[in-house]
């Protein structure tokens, strides 16, 4: 059997369907609520630092809860978790239809950061427990590649929806999504798919810190502080800017986005493959890190382009400069994710299995995550209000830079003062 035979017999477990189906409707309704916020930035005329509440609030909510939850879903009933996190998705699209200014984008973004925090390390840990050991990186890979092409589509669809029709429309047609997804893991997900650790051993410090000394976990808890800083400037920002500086409709929008996420979603299950059988997979996160950087900082370049590259039409859509730069630069983007994130799960996921806790190491991975995240938009958001877009995109390039050589640096030092071998390494 080909690897990509073997890619798509995956599709085939009713299981791994169940939960793509988590993946997909959590990715979905994630990248077409970004091109809802930045209508919402422009039509309320929002600061830089509103704008980075947005991302705040999401982050901000998922930093309590997620050491809880991942204790929860080793030791409970973690089928329960996905149905409750996809209940919880489809009030947040009720608590959008009723937006009327900046605060209550805000506070519907807390429930949000629930739902999705819910639906992110309980299937990314159930994955990672049920899937042959010999095949994680696959199955992880192709989980990610689910959500990718998912949040594709949420740009391309979710953007078309919300510039042809009220954003109510869009809102009740990704909650029938949701809805669809509900019943899938209701029907195809075993009971208690995780939860093999007893609540008595987790001893939950315990476990985390154990997790903590090791090498890999230390260096790539250390690294997703910072790089989280820079990517949500690209995240959250991106479409702001497109929408803001240079008026592109919420459909191109999703067009622009929609570019990088194809890339990414057409590379990351082959990328986990290469991950399974390569191994070294720190390597892997280090060249996804610095080309992520590369991309975050040709972002600003779109100024310059749109007065040096004159208009032309593409399929009856007209593209300048500053469009084709920014799309351009998101290409980028979703080839160092592509790189970086099935070799960085699957390093959690092995690490986590070590101590039998692999939702506690997914939650820390989310943990050392949202730490950024929560500072991250307000940071890049007030840079911009002082020094402007350019500098905050480039601020954020050079956060991810610091944090790939903080990474590799931490991670040599580690493993020089166990005397233990790299993980991953062959």
């Amino acid at each position: 059997m080909s690897a990509t035979d073997s890619r798509l017999a995956i599709f085939a477990d009713r299981e791994f369907i169940a939960l793509s189906g988590t993946a997909f409707a959590r990715a979905q309704a994630y990248s077409t609520i970004l091109i809802a916020i930045a209508l919402y930035a422009d039509a309320f005329g929002t600061t830089g630092f509103m704008e980075g509440l947005f991302g705040t609030a999401f982050a901000a909510v998922q930093l309590l809860i997620v050491l809880p939850l991942g204790r929860l879903v080793d030791t409970r009933n973690a089928k329960h978790f996905l149905l409750v996190g996809l209940l919880l998705n489809v009030a947040t699209f009720v608590g959008f239809i009723f937006v009327s200014n900046a605060v209550d984008v805000v506070l519907v973004r807390i429930l949000q950061g629930v739902g999705a925090s819910m639906l992110w390390i309980t299937g990314s840990s159930v994955v990672g427990e049920i899937s042959p050991d010999a095949e994680r990186g696959r199955w992880l890979g192709s989980y990610n590649q689910v959500g990718a092409f998912s949040s594709f589509a949420g740009d391309l669809v979710g953007g078309a929806l919300l510039h042809t029709f009220d954003t109510s429309v869009t809102f009740v047609v990704l909650s029938a999504i949701t809805l669809a997804a509900f019943v899938l893991v209701y029907v195809f997900l075993r009971d208690n798919p995780g939860g093999r650790k007893d609540p008595e051993e987790s001893g939950s410090l315990e476990t985390f810190v154990s997790l903590l000394k090791r090498p890999m976990v230390n260096s790539l808890v250390t690294f997703r502080f910072a790089f989280s800083v820079g990517k949500m400037a690209v995240i959250l920002f991106l479409p702001i800017y497109a929408r803001t500086e240079f008026g592109v409709s919420a459909f191109a929008i999703g067009i622009l986005l929609a570019g990088g996420k194809l890339v990414k979603a057409a590379l990351q299950g082959w990328m986990g493959d290469l991950t399974d059988r390569l191994g070294n997979e720190q390597y892997f996160v280090l060249v996804g890190a610095l080309t992520y950087a590369v991309g975050t900082a040709c972002i600003p370049l779109a100024g310059p382009a749109q007065g040096l590259l004159p208009a032309f039409a593409v399929a009856g859509f007209d593209v300048d400069g500053a469009f084709l730069t920014m799309f351009l630069a998101y290409a980028v983007i979703g080839v160092a994710d592509s790189i970086r994130l099935p070799a960085s799960m699957a390093l959690f996921v092995e690490e986590g299995e070590r101590f039998d806790s692999v939702a506690s190491s997914m939650s820390l991975r989310s943990i050392s995550w949202k730490v950024g995240q929560v500072v991250g938009p307000v940071l890049v958001g007030s840079i911009k209000d002082f020094y402007g877009m350019a500098i905050a995109f480039w601020t954020a390039a050079a956060f991810i830079v610091v944090a790939s050589c903080a990474f590799m640096l931490m991670y040599r030092f580690g493993h020089h003062i166990t005397g233990g071998q790299p993980v991953g390494a062959d």
